[in-house]
């Protein structure tokens, strides 16, 4: 069975989405161990190519190392439809991103997320109605498959608001981009834990 995929999404793919996905395989690892990679694929793409091939970008590589993350074999790719097609989880940086996916993919709406809204809606999820747990990767792609229901169930027809956003950091000091993973983490460590309990 294909893992539970999850594809983060920013404008250029050398900043906020890798950070998000290393620091979502991290919070996975601490509760999964070695076993992570089987369970759980976390993947990231831009939606412009211009830094298609590059190393992230270095104070995110820094930060994701800090935060016990790996940079190690990261590349920068441009976001592709069969990106999305593939992914049970989409989550965006921003609200703009948000639309770029949804109007490459609309079958999409229902499993993409701005980063911010998805950490925010998770807390209401009704534990008790999801799948059980277990470090298995059928019984993960299950319960994570219901996770994305039912936060798309909260989230109904409301627009995403301002404050879902992640601030861009490229060109920033070391204090924005701490700020930047602290607000990845808010959704990428309960995300972790309510999948893997």
């Amino acid at each position: 069975m294909t893992p539970f995929t999850v594809l983060h999404v920013c404008m250029g793919n050398i900043c906020r989405s890798p950070m998000a996905e290393r620091l979502l395989a991290r919070a996975v690892r601490d509760r999964a161990g070695d076993s992570t990679e089987e369970l759980l694929r976390s993947l990231s793409a831009g939606t412009g190519g211009w830094h298609e091939g590059e190393p992230m970008n270095p104070p995110a590589a820094r930060l994701v190392r800090a935060r016990r993350g790996s940079d190690d074999g990261f590349v920068a790719r441009k976001l592709r439809g069969d990106f999305i097609d593939e992914a049970d989880l989409i989550l965006t940086a921003t609200a703009d991103q948000y639309d770029y996916v949804v109007a490459l993919r609309p079958d999409a709406a229902g499993r993409t997320f701005v980063l911010g809204e998805f950490g925010r809606l998770l807390g209401a999820v009704d534990r008790a109605a999801l799948p059980p747990a277990d470090a298995k990767p059928e019984a993960v792609h299950a319960r994570g498959a219901a996770i994305v229901k039912a936060v798309a169930r909260l989230r109904g027809d409301d627009q995403p608001q301002g404050a879902d956003d992640l601030d861009d950091p490229w060109g920033r000091g070391d204090q924005t981009f701490q700020r930047v993973g602290d607000e990845i983490e808010d959704t990428t460590v309960p995300f972790a834990a309510l999948l893997l309990p």
